[in-house]
């Protein structure tokens, strides 16, 4: 079997490329799976998206990773900020988690400076756009080879 990496992504992501442009960008979550289907695929990885507007079904998903996938890649959008809960569930996951945000949300409000997943995370990546995601799964293939 395969391994796996899951791609968490909170609320609003569904929106990407329609959402606020000017900050998050004119490419899609679709396009975003591709580019990060393509580069595990090469190396043998397989590729599972989720997104979700709802809490619960974000902890939900990483409880399931817990059995099935070899590494996350979560941007948990303002969640990042908020919640203690996803923050316990990963620390219940044992493989490697990298944490993206597509902004750099140090130059946004202050509020988006602290997030309680970087606590876990075992990388940050932020401020690089969509690309965030092929850098993060790019570091979690080297992490999980």
């Amino acid at each position: 079997m395969a391994k796996c990496i899951y791609i968490l992504n909170g609320p609003n992501l569904n929106l990407l490329g329609q959402r606020q442009p000017e900050i998050y960008g004119h490419e899609t979550l679709a396009d975003v799976e591709r580019a990060c289907a393509e580069l595990a695929r090469a190396a043998g990885v397989e590729v599972q998206l989720f997104q979700s507007n709802h809490e619960g079904e974000i902890i939900d998903t990483i409880h399931r990773a817990r059995a099935g996938a070899a590494g996350i890649v979560i941007n948990p959008a303002a969640y990042t900020h908020t919640s203690v809960a996803i923050l316990d569930a990963l620390n219940a996951y044992d493989g490697p988690v990298i944490e993206v945000h597509i902004s750099n949300v140090h130059q946004r409000e202050a509020f988006r400076h602290h997030s309680y997943v970087s606590l876990r995370a075992d990388g940050v990546i932020a401020g690089c756009g969509v690309q965030g995601y092929e850098l993060a799964v790019a570091r979690l293939l080297r992490l999980i080879a």
